[in-house]
């Protein structure tokens, strides 16, 4: 049995020994082989049902029908507690873009937590957090160099919130600290991330939020009212719409303006040609920083490890989240242009911000192991080759009644459903619940695929599968969606 070394303490007895003689080591027990557990449904459905608090769920639900429970991924495919396996039509949430069961990734957790499990990066720092910064700052365009670690999308919004008023102050403007967002885009649950957040059904019942933040026109091309038969045009009306707000309230009251280059809530609106650069003129025009909100965007969603590069534009921050990981460990992180952090560079300057996981060594190893799999797999490439086929897949259902449009880009569509295609009338809120809640979510998912119906704007159907399938799952999702979607128009 050959040797080998341990990382346990030496005994007195050990470091007494000269350097060079080696100490036999107890001989490994041999591997095990992997036995997946067993789970008893009716157990869990019971815990679950009298202590688990979901996410953004309607908790009547789980008690009147129990819980979907997922207990196994493996690529593009999960699995629920009975054996069934579905499509993950999402990605878990716009997370897992390397696919699931990827040993290598869970691998790289364990060598991380056996060297340094955590350390904070409160005047401290680990090799895993410096090599991850210094690898998304390569990836990031223009002077974006310096890296703020967070633990997920919604802290790195507010991490980005509360940098740009500090800096604002630090520069001598300190009445630069209102936000402009887009109508319906969702940018996180923190108190300053809701208040960017342009859904205000999501926002009442936490009112008051945090002042000063204000919202314009998003890009929704389908239902334009102005210049809807020239997309450019429209692109350039919408752009247009920040600078109104931006004089409209004082260019010296305005600290930025947030965005996601294809805006996630109300159903993957992609930017229109021009509509990027256009913004940041204004932004550089009225001196006002432009946050290119990433957390689901990026690392190759759009086929680029960030969607600024491949529309074009160069923010001042970027948000990012999520893919960053492919979901294995928890992490998040705002970019940001040397120009923004010269101030707090020197002296006694510093920003009064941090949490206490942030950069975390087990999510960042994560995240750097991450990161190797997109090179050496090319999962950027396989999305910019693929996207146009996921694209005209879908574009088949449009042949059915309640499909209006298509759109999105990358590996992120939405399927807007409507009640009348010649007029594009929408459902009204109790044939949207009907529809959605009452049909469209539970039916796909018996179906085998794990997608999101939304109606935080007009009703749609998401999707935005992990970057490692192709052309022959793009079919088994349309055909899925075709049968349940045909069915769905017969009972509205």
């Amino acid at each position: 049995m050959p040797l080998f070394t341990s990382r346990k303490t030496k005994t007195a007895a050990h470091a007494a020994a000269p350097s060079h003689v080696v100490t036999p080591a107890a001989a490994p027990e041999a591997e095990k082989p992997y036995v997946a557990p067993t789970y008893d449904n009716k157990d869990l459905q019971k815990k679950a049902s009298d202590h688990l608090w979901m996410h953004f769920t309607r908790q009547s639900v789980m008690h009147e029908n129990g819980v979907p429970i997922i207990v196994k991924g493996d690529g593009h495919m999960i699995t629920d507690i009975q054996g069934k396996s579905y499509i993950d039509g999402l990605s878990g949430l716009f997370v897992v873009q390397a696919g699931h069961g990827r040993k290598r990734l869970a691998q790289a957790a364990a060598k991380q937590a056996e060297e340094l499990a955590f350390f904070p990066i409160w005047s401290y720092a680990h090799p895993s957090a410096i090599e991850l910064a210094d690898r998304l700052a390569d990836y990031a365009p223009g002077d974006l160099n310096k890296v703020f670690f967070s633990t997920g999308g919604g802290e790195a919004v507010e991490t980005a919130f509360k940098l740009a008023k500090q800096y604002w102050k630090k520069m001598g403007k300190p009445t630069k600290h209102k936000v402009i967002s887009r109508s319906v885009a969702y940018h996180g649950t923190p108190q300053g991330a809701l208040s960017i957040t342009g859904i205000p059904a999501m926002k009442e019942m936490f009112e008051p939020l945090v002042p000063s933040t204000f919202r314009v026109p998003n890009t929704n091309f389908y239902r334009a009212e102005q210049h809807a038969d020239d997309l450019y045009a429209f692109g350039q009306w919408a752009a247009n719409r920040i600078e109104e707000m931006i004089e409209f309230e004082g260019p010296d009251t305005v600290a930025a303006v947030f965005l996601e280059p294809v805006q996630n809530s109300g159903g993957a609106f992609a930017p229109p040609p021009g509509y990027m650069e256009r913004v940041r003129e204004i932004c550089d025009k009225h001196d006002v920083l432009m946050v290119s909100d990433e957390v689901i965007c990026a690392f190759g969603r759009i086929g680029e490890m960030f969607a600024c590069n491949a529309y074009g534009y160069v923010p001042d921050m970027i948000t990012c989240a999520k893919g960053m990981t492919s979901g294995y460990s928890p992490i998040g992180a705002t970019i940001i242009s040397d120009k923004i952090y010269e101030p707090f560079s020197k002296g006694t300057s510093y920003f009064p911000h941090g949490y206490t996981f942030a950069g975390h060594p087990v999510s960042a190893a994560v995240a750097l192991e991450n990161l190797n799999i997109f090179e050496e797999e090319k999962l950027n490439e396989n999305v910019r080759t693929n996207s146009p086929l996921f694209r005209a897949e879908l574009e088949k259902l449009l042949d059915i009644p309640i499909v209006g449009d298509v759109r999105g880009d990358g590996y992120f569509f939405a399927i807007e459903l409507v009640k009348d295609k010649a007029t594009k009338e929408t459902f009204n809120d109790d044939e949207s619940e009907r529809l959605l809640r009452g049909f469209l979510s539970k039916a796909l998912y018996d179906a085998g695929l794990f997608c999101r119906a939304d109606d935080r704007g007009d009703p749609v159907v998401q999707l935005a599968p992990p970057l490692t399938i192709g052309p022959k799952e793009f079919v088994e999702m349309r055909e899925i969606l075709e049968g349940v979607l045909k069915e769905g128009a017969k009972i509205v």
